[in-house]
């Protein structure tokens, strides 16, 4: 039986390009991230799962006065009628709703297990409870009021607010934080007494400026903003920026002339664990050497107790080192990224989304204006008719009793309405007493005056405005700065950025002497050791000493390897005397059958003179061999063959080079021959028929060449007139005067 439908073309399939049909549908995923997912609508600062959490938990009666309910019921509740997604995404929003170190304003009132500072989770729904606050309350205020729309939920069951219209401004008091398609959204908590005062001033001027009211974020945790009042206001203007949020460091004295640092407010967003463990990352690698200790005194309050390495140290050189390396210094970022009322996403300044905010506002008040006057009429309505039938009450009841039909009867009589007529029918007995008459002529009164008010109020701007500024007073009252939940938490305080402290700084400076062995290990015992024979030094078998040298706990060391690479090693960070130390091949990363060359500090001259065993050397500057990593700096590149032999400090008098090569022949030049470089072969120094290089030294010409005399007498000789000597560089040289050490050593 033949197909009907071509395999290659299944049923329902289109030809269009692959690259238009890709897009077209990655804009539509795209739109939907962005509109229902990331971004918080700026006129009530809620996204989507946000807003039916709150609308769930206020169908479910979780008034702040009721009890609590188990968060499972409310997860539930959300994903089985208003948001068809995983329940643990639900659980987690709904969790940092309660979390008094995220919102500044919780909007959700948790018991139990809601996760802490520290960066622990929160307990599983079926644990913890939950009802809402007042601040949530607030922000739905007006929802029976036909405030704001309605749309039908994703399966059309029920209904559910496509915004809130309440007066608190959560969008800009709470912040909000987001990542779409292409866009981010991220808005730091504010203080809401602060935005209220200007969100009164823009209805009196809609070019007021908001930051001689608000002046700056106000975040739950505290802090201090420290960037000056020009950076947070351009930051305001644009929508866009960071601020450079501190925390609270206090210096505190203790008895005997110590002193140690407390912490006990951490700037937002950051967990207190991983602080702390950052600073004692900061301990153990040594990367921070006047810090001493870090522990965690914390109970309901944060109370972080830093400790010094010794009280000689300067207190505002480790706090402005701490600022710089660890999370006590961060920088909280502004997009004011949000869907306007048209649902379009846009970056907004400080002032447009207030407006924004207030101008929603406004359509509120009208809203329930009118929805309350339809009520009133309504309730008007069915008034005049209960009056009409107290005034006509004997013919009422005469027709009720008397008609099969009262109900079109009573209509032509009285000019009732229908709903009128159905009202009387369906009064009860005791409704007929002489008092309710009354009460009934006092509820029209009180009816129609609050309906001629309503009139009034929506037919003037004017009266609409001051209405708007007596109700966002009521709410100021309520998160005014002398309340403790309104009080402003976080202080600003202009601050120059912290600045570097050199490392010398860091480092109580002592002396120390560096004993490195022929196997390379190496160690640093405590003073400068003169006597450094018998047990002063022990060694692995077969190993021995190799270099020695006093130096100082603040100075970086030079390793020079025979390939020709430099490497830094910081005098401080090197093992103690005790034992045979530590390989210094774990502390850079030298190759294994690299063999040490020498080892001396960077700072004991300002240049040095680098030779291979060709007889090829340069002067390079102390500081240019510096290396910054384990891998240290490529300084001297060899010829095949050959590897560096020596490196020599040159002192700042020095004027002259004597060069002595294995075939003992000995060149004596001026060291203004010698290039300077950064880093290559160099020139010739001296030129060898067979062999290479044996030593090389500077010197002062006038005091000529001296070596020590052989034996135990500890005697020197010098040479003075180097003449038969001195010869052009890279020439051979000749035989040493009488008298020269046999090695071929200077």
């Amino acid at each position: 039986m033949a197909l009907d439908t071509d395999l290659n073309e299944p049923a329902g399939s289109s030809d269009v390009p692959f690259d238009s049909a890709l897009s077209e549908r990655y804009l539509v995923y795209a739109m939907s991230t962005i509109t229902a997912r990331s971004l918080p609508d700026v006129r009530d600062g809620l996204k989507p799962v946000h807003r039916r959490l709150l609308w769930a938990m206020r169908l479910l009666r979780l008034d702040p006065a009721q009890g609590y309910k188990k968060c499972a019921r409310v997860v539930g509740d959300v994903i089985g009628k208003y948001h068809p997604h995983g329940d643990q995404s639900v659980y987690d929003a709904m969790v940092r709703l309660a979390q008094t170190f995220s919102l500044r304003y919780p909007l959700v009132d948790g018991q139990g297990n809601f996760g802490n500072i520290d960066g622990d989770n929160a307990a599983a729904y079926r644990y913890t409870e939950a009802r809402l606050t007042q601040v949530a309350i607030d922000l739905m205020d007006g929802l029976d009021e036909n405030a704001t729309d309605f749309r039908p939920t994703y399966n059309g069951e029920e209904e559910e607010p496509e915004l809130f219209p309440g007066m608190f401004p959560n969008l800009l008091a709470n912040g909000a934080a987001g990542i779409a398609v292409g866009m981010a959204t991220s808005i730091p908590p504010h203080n809401a007494a602060e935005l209220l005062d200007a969100a009164v001033a823009l209805i009196d001027n809609p070019q007021a400026n908001v930051l001689d009211y608000v002046k700056g974020p106000d975040f739950p945790t505290g802090g201090i903003v420290a960037d000056s009042s020009l950076a947070i206001a351009e930051a305001y203007n644009t929508g866009r920026g960071s601020f450079r949020v501190r925390a609270r460091i206090e210096k505190v004295i203790e008895k005997g002339g110590g002193w140690h640092l407390v912490v006990s407010e951490i700037p937002y967003g950051v967990q207190k664990g991983k602080l702390i463990e950052g600073i004692a990352e900061l301990i153990n690698e040594k990367k921070l050497p006047i810090l001493g200790d870090v522990r965690d005194e914390s109970a309901e309050d944060i109370r972080v107790v830093i400790e010094p390495r010794s009280r000689t140290v300067n207190a505002e050189d480790l706090i402005h080192s701490l600022y710089r390396m660890s999370d006590l210094e961060v920088r909280v970022p502004l997009n004011l990224n949000v869907l306007d009322k048209n649902r379009t996403p846009r970056v907004m300044s400080l002032r447009d989304a207030l407006a924004a905010w207030v101008e929603h506002q406004f359509v509120v008040l009208r809203r329930k204006s009118e929805h309350r006057l339809a009520k009133i009429a309504d309730r008007l309505e069915l008034v005049g008719g209960y009056i009409i039938a107290f005034l006509n009450l004997d013919r009422v009841i005469e027709i009720i009793r008397t008609e099969d039909e009262p109900k079109p009867v009573m209509i032509a009589e009285f000019q009732l309405t229908d709903r009128q007529a159905e009202a009387i029918l369906n009064m009860r007995l005791r409704s007929l007493r002489k008092l309710e008459e009354m009460e009934l002529r006092r509820e029209k009164e009180g009816l129609e005056k609050e309906q001629a008010e309503l009139e009034l109020l929506l037919s003037s701007d004017a009266r609409q405005r001051t209405r708007m500024k007596r109700d966002l007073g009521k709410i100021r009252d309520r998160y005014g700065p002398e309340t403790l939940l309104g009080k402003r938490r976080t202080s600003i305080e202009e601050a120059a950025p912290a600045r570097e402290i050199p490392l010398e700084a860091m480092i109580e400076r002592e002396p120390i002497t560096v004993i490195l062995s022929q196997r390379g290990w190496i160690r640093a015992m405590k003073g400068h050791v003169e006597e450094l024979g018998g047990d002063a030094l022990k060694f692995k078998e077969g190993d021995g000493p190799f270099l020695a040298f006093h130096a100082q706990t603040t100075d970086k060391l030079l390793l020079a390897a025979d390939n020709g690479r430099f490497y830094t090693l910081g005098a401080d960070k090197l093992p103690g005397g005790r034992g045979f130390g530590e390989p210094v091949r774990l502390m850079i990363d030298l190759e294994g059958e690299r063999q040490i060359v020498t080892l001396l500090p960077a700072n004991a001259a300002a240049k040095l003179l680098v030779a291979a065993t060709d007889g090829r050397g340069f002067i390079v500057k102390s500081e240019d061999v510096i290396a910054e990593t384990r891998k240290g700096k490529q300084v001297v590149t060899p010829r095949p063959g050959a590897h560096l032999k020596l490196v020599k400090p040159i002192a700042a008098d020095d004027d002259a080079v004597a060069a002595i090569g294995d075939n003992r022949k000995l060149l004596v030049f001026p060291l203004s021959e010698v290039a300077e470089m950064a880093r290559g072969q160099g020139v010739q120094l001296q030129r060898y028929r067979d062999g290479g290089l044996s030593d090389v030294r500077t010197f002062r010409m006038v005091d000529g060449l001296s070596w020590a005399m052989g034996g135990d007498s500890g005697r020197t000789r010098s040479e003075t007139d180097l003449t038969p000597w001195r010869a052009a560089r890279g020439a051979a040289g000749r035989m040493p005067p009488t008298g020269f050490p046999r090695d071929n050593k200077f």
